[in-house]
């Protein structure tokens, strides 16, 4: 299987974007995440669009444990499907769609 390149020079291995995407919770998540403003609340002075949404508010809004959810965005994480942007003690997440239409065009092309 070929490994395909993010605009950020790191391989994207389909496999691993492949199990990232073989859970419930994970596919919540990227789905909440492409709309954040509808489904999450303001964060103080941190655009939910630019800089992403707080662990914080993920972990509420799965009802989930902390660990869980940040194993989940950790997975998700390591295969290029969103990134992370720490800001003092929190860290925020947001999508990376060109990472995500990089994977689409690969189901297109090449599958």
């Amino acid at each position: 299987m070929k490994r395909r390149y993010n605009d950020y020079m790191k391989p994207m291995d389909p496999i691993e974007v492949f199990k990232a995407l073989s859970n419930e919770a994970r596919l919540q998540i990227l789905e909440w995440l492409k709309d954040p403003k509808a489904h999450f609340g303001s964060q103080e002075g941190v655009d939910l669009i630019e800089i992403g949404v707080c662990v914080s508010q993920i972990t509420a809004k799965l009802n989930m444990t902390q660990s869980t959810t940040s194993q989940y965005l950790s997975v998700l994480q390591r295969a290029g499907l969103i990134q992370a942007t720490r800001i003092g003690k929190w860290t925020y997440y947001k999508r990376d769609e060109d990472a995500i239409k990089q994977i689409a065009s690969y189901i297109q092309q090449d599958l």
